[in-house]
């Protein structure tokens, strides 16, 4: 670490203070004993290092007084004064102590601070954390009230010496602004060297540098950029003289590895940038930990978690984090020291933003989803190119909602909406008629799921409003024409009127005049939603409304409207940071890898994140079976197991517990323990994988919840002319079930039960119904009851005109009376198919009639007992005594109310029933 941060080591019988510039000598005797580390920086003795075994960082604070005992000794053959940089160290952690400052705090560092950085401080009258006390009370000229609390509050913050600080300000409330004012004090009064302004997406990075040669401070007639020195990092050059850097962190990352960096990486939010194998940072002499004072962090709470933390971590600085909508690790991350806490709310009573009203459009499509019956000839189209071609569906396509625009194309839906706003618009603004006496439609800016999902909604606003293609544009990174050149004129310029995005002006993007956004996809995080959502919070006065774009205004922009025609208000938001790192990986290739040995951690993390959305879909019969094949542990078990195999906190403690048991043992002995009990860990999240019938059951239950389909253009779903192809598929349906029994029929109990004697079906119960039932499902979903029943209604209807066949929909138990119906028609039980219930009932008439042709006779009340075992049988397949204690007998005075009324013929009538009704 020494050698890296330009220091020349020597031992204390072999000094040359004059080999270089700092000199760290070893054993360097002193009036209290010898110190580990001497420093001296152009012959002067400037620091101490106490260097410590490993397993000692946990008592650092306990080594400061003999660190500082060594600073403040009289050091060998010197009359020095107190030496004012101290270290302990590990080589692991490090720990730096600057007894320049007023109130001397230890604090992590990454590295040791470079020689001609001590002597740069050493020539300094005070210290940065001294130079605080030199800051002035901020002249509130021009600021906001907001403003002036967040940068008093920032400022105090310094003085109390806090590493971090967050700003939470509401989107449009002027961060960006109040983030400039406090540097530029920071440069003028503190005489900061450096500060770095850090960015998630290069947009951000354009718009920063545009605010920074615009500002011009309140005690200075001069811009910014006149004072001090701004630079926009675009290569993995960094020059050093200037005093502001803004910078995405994905470039920061690239240049503390030193190496070239995708250009596009910048140019997405990088919580979705991906790297297969994350190369922790190293020290870089090019930009040691000391070359910023300060971070600023612009839209900290997404840019600042997993890989990107790294950046932070390496830098010795202050950092402020810039956000307007904070979570939970948010919070966390700057130690809950949150300086300003304004949020919508405040910022609408104050005036700063605008309020907004919302609008909702349903249609039957996004609510209920649709369905293309197989062999319907639809379009399908590709992707990327958007070819489209004509073809027959091969299997019956049932679709959500929530899949359309992705997998499912409906542009009837699409058109719905469009033609709704077109409809419902003007009476949102009544006073926008322009000089020509037609409605003038506000700035509105529509969110898309995909560039694909934009390129439809495009074509259809141009045609429902009856426009030209300038009324409308695409505004995204991938689009074909200059993003910035649309969002300029999008921002200041009359056309477009409407523009699309997926991800470009989501977050970050100023544009005063807009005044409607239309939400046609859903957003899951609410931090996400509440920056799109600031869009349109942007106050705009009258003067710059008319000026950019909308002529006809007459008022002040007062509010924006949200025009839901997804459920995104509605919809449930989150804040849980993504745990699918594999998305292009098949469930199925995820459990393989694991199986045979591939327990990486974006492996394990994606298995979780699958698993656990699993465990969300399954019903309780499976989530059991689930169980039945992992040794009784529950999917959320294992999942908590799989996640916890990486856990940074998980392994602290693993840590802390080897070090604690192999006190005195070397590190590469205490390294291994670590790294064995860290596979062990690994081992046993995964063991439960090694059961192939576990891994199959979670790939065929999952069948059941996942439909895989093209992406599909679906203009208008029709039946018309499609019957001959319909009578062929649901031939084939009944045939594969037909199949699918006959093989099973000798490994099934329930199976079995069918296709032997007579009097077994007496033993039939609603758990063995139910449980092959749950095995069609999971293993063939198309063989479904319902699917094989509707199938054989299709086969009839076109061999016997106007004969149908009817089975009441609804609850889970009319799928189970389908499936007994269809297994006595496959077993030859019935020559045709009939509902189970159709023949209990005959059944249970022949046996009344047959008991009742003798001297027996039944009485009223008998007969509605017997009626309510019928119905009960009926549904549930089989009745047992300890059922009379359910509705409907227990409602009726249960198995003694049997007994009173049929007396010691009671066991008889049940096992009768049980065997006649099933016949």
């Amino acid at each position: 670490m020494l050698f890296a941060s330009g220091w020349i080591v020597q031992p204390k019988d072999k000094i040359n203070l004059n080999a270089g510039l700092g000199i760290a000598v070893t054993e360097y005797q002193t009036d209290v004993g010898p110190a580990d580390y001497v420093l001296f920086v152009d012959k002067k003795p400037v620091g101490i290092i106490e260097a410590k075994r490993i397993e000692e960082a946990v008592h650092f604070s306990e080594h400061e007084t003999q660190s500082e005992g060594y600073a403040s000794a009289k050091l060998k053959l010197l009359n020095n004064e107190k030496l004012p940089f101290v270290y302990e160290s590990t080589g692991e952690v490090t720990r730096f102590t600057n007894f320049r400052d007023p109130k001397p705090r230890a604090r992590g560092v990454f590295s040791f601070h470079r020689p001609d950085t001590f002597l740069e401080w050493s020539k300094q009258d005070a210290s940065l954390r001294k130079r605080f006390h030199n800051i002035p009370v901020l002249p509130e000229t021009g600021l906001r009230d907001c403003q002036v609390g967040a940068i008093h509050n920032l400022e105090k913050s310094f003085k109390d010496y806090r590493p971090k600080a967050l700003i939470q300000m509401a989107t449009g409330s002027g961060k960006t602004y109040t983030a400039i004012t406090f540097i530029y004090r920071l440069l003028k009064y503190a005489k900061a060297k450096r500060i770095l302004f850090l960015v998630d997406t290069k947009n951000l990075g354009e718009q920063a540098e545009q605010e920074f040669m615009a500002y011009v401070p309140n005690d200075d007639n001069r811009k910014f950029t006149e004072l001090y020195g701004v630079t926009r990092l675009k290569s993995s050059y960094i020059p050093d003289d200037n005093q502001v850097y803004i910078s995405t962190i994905q470039r920061m990352y690239s240049i503390l590895q030193d190496k070239e960096m995708d250009e596009s990486a910048e140019e997405m939010n990088p919580n979705e940038y991906k790297e297969r194998e994350p190369a922790p940072v190293i020290y870089n002499e090019k930009v040691p930990i000391e070359f910023f004072d300060f971070i600023v962090i612009d839209e900290c709470h997404r840019s600042i978690y997993n890989l990107w933390k790294q950046v932070l971590d390496y830098f010795d600085v202050f950092q402020i984090g810039l956000t307007a909508t904070p979570d939970n690790r948010t919070f966390g991350y700057f130690n809950k020291n949150i300086v300003s806490d304004y949020g919508y709310e405040k910022a609408v009573i104050d005036g700063v933003l605008v309020p907004y009203n919302v609008f909702t459009i349903d249609t039957k499509i996004t609510k209920d989803g649709g369905k293309i019956q197989m062999g319907e000839k639809v379009d399908k189209r590709q992707r990327q190119t958007r070819i489209k071609f004509w073809e027959s569906v091969d299997e019956d396509i049932e679709y959500s909602g929530k899949q359309l625009d992705r997998d499912i194309v409906n542009l009837s839906t699409i058109r719905t909406i469009v033609r709704g706003i077109k409809e419902n618009i003007p009476s949102m603004f009544p006073d926008r008629i322009d000089k020509d006496g037609k409605f003038e439609i506000p700035k509105t800016l529509i969110f898309a799921k995909t560039d694909s999902h934009a390129e439809d909604i495009i074509e259809i606003v141009r045609e429902e409003f009856a426009e030209e293609n300038k009324f409308c544009k695409k505004i995204t990174y991938k689009s074909d024409e200059d993003p910035k050149t649309v969002l300029s004129q999008f921002r200041n310029d009359y056309y477009p009127r409407i523009a699309v995005t997926v991800d470009m002006i989501a977050t970050g993007t100023d544009i005063r005049p807009l005044e409607v956004l239309v939400f046609m996809r859903d957003v899951k995080s609410r931090s996400y939603y509440e920056q799109m959502k600031g869009r349109g919070t942007r106050t705009c006065s009258l003067e710059d409304l008319k000026a950019k774009g909308t002529p006809s205004a007459k008022f002040t922009k007062d509010h924006f409207v949200i025009i839901d025609a997804i459920g995104v208000e509605s919809s449930q938001k989150t804040d849980s940071r993504p745990l699918e790192k594999k998305p292009g990986m098949s469930l199925k290739d995820l459990l393989q890898n694991v199986a045979m040995g591939n327990t990486q951690e974006d492996i394990l993390s994606s298995l979780a994140n699958r698993l656990l959305r699993l465990d969300k879909q399954v019903n309780e019969k499976e989530k059991t079976t689930f169980e039945e094949h992992s040794n009784g542990q529950s999917i959320n078990h294992v999942v908590k197991q799989l996640l916890n195999a990486y856990d940074p906190d998980t392994l602290d403690i693993l840590k802390v517990k080897i070090e604690s048991e192999k006190l005195g043992a070397s590190p590469a002995e205490i390294g291994a323990a670590i790294n064995n009990e860290h596979a062990k860990l690994i081992e046993d999240a995964v063991a439960v994988f090694n059961n192939p019938e576990l891994r199959n059951y979670i790939i065929d239950v999952r069948k059941k919840y996942d439909q895989v389909m093209d992406h599909i253009n679906v203009d208008e779903i029709t039946n018309i002319g499609w019957v001959k192809d319909q009578h062929a598929a649901a031939s084939l349906t009944i045939s594969n079930f037909t199949a699918w029994i006959e093989a099973h029929k000798d490994e099934i109990t329930a199976l079995q039960i069918f296709y032997g004697q007579p009097y077994q079906r007496r033993e039939l119960t609603y758990k063995m119904i139910k449980d092959l039932y749950e095995k069609i499902k999971t293993e063939q979903p198309l063989l479904a009851p319902m699917y094989v029943w509707n199938a054989y209604q299709t086969v009839t209807q076109s061999l016997s005109k106007g004969v149908t066949l009817s089975l009441s929909k609804g609850s889970p138990k009319n799928e189970l009376i389908a499936l007994v119906s269809l297994i006595r028609k496959v077993s030859g039980i019935d020559n045709t198919l009939v509902g189970y219930d159709k023949t209990v009932d005959k059944n249970f008439q022949d046996w009344v009639f047959k008991k009742q042709a003798g001297t027996l006779k039944f009485t009223e009340e008998q007969m509605q007992w017997l009626r309510m075992i019928k119905d009960y049988v009926a549904n549930s397949f089989h009745v047992e005594k300890e059922d009379f204690e359910l509705d409907p007998f227990n409602k009726n005075g249960g198995l003694g109310k049997m007994w009173q009324l049929f007396g010691e013929k009671t066991d008889e009538i049940i096992n009768e029933l049980n065997e006649v009704l099933a016949a």
